[in-house]
């Protein structure tokens, strides 16, 4: 099994309950190692601390650092790439072959894991 990475979309769908996609995160949950994401992924969603789903679902996530070797490693990525959001590139980076990303900017994600050379399955959120 492999992990799942998660962009701002995938926890947005938790944070608004939106049914189908939480069920398929759930799902998810149950199927792979582990889900993965890193903190600022997080920022881009938390906005109060009254989004106790969202609170709950975090406490099964993976949320990996940045340190300064990943922030260069993500403007690299993003120039390579043509793109412009770090937080993305970071996203790839946490990935490896034959992950799935979970993701509402698939033309990005997609763009940055070609440039990254990485073989992932990206899935629409």
């Amino acid at each position: 099994m492999m992990p799942v990475v998660l962009d701002s979309g995938a926890l947005v769908a938790v944070d608004r309950n939106g049914t189908r996609h939480l069920a398929r995160l759930k799902e998810a949950e149950k199927r792979v190692d582990r889900l993965v994401t890193h903190p600022f992924v997080v920022a881009q969603v938390w906005r109060k601390g009254t989004q106790a789903q969202l609170a709950r679902f975090l406490k099964s996530v993976d949320v990996r650092d940045i340190d300064e070797r990943l922030g260069r490693q993500c403007g690299e990525l993003i120039g390579k790439a043509g793109t412009s959001d770090p937080i993305d590139a970071a996203v790839v980076l946490h990935a490896e072959d034959g992950d799935r990303i979970l993701t509402s900017d698939s033309r990005d994600i997609e763009r940055l894991a070609d440039a990254r050379g990485r073989k992932v399955r990206i899935v629409p959120v």
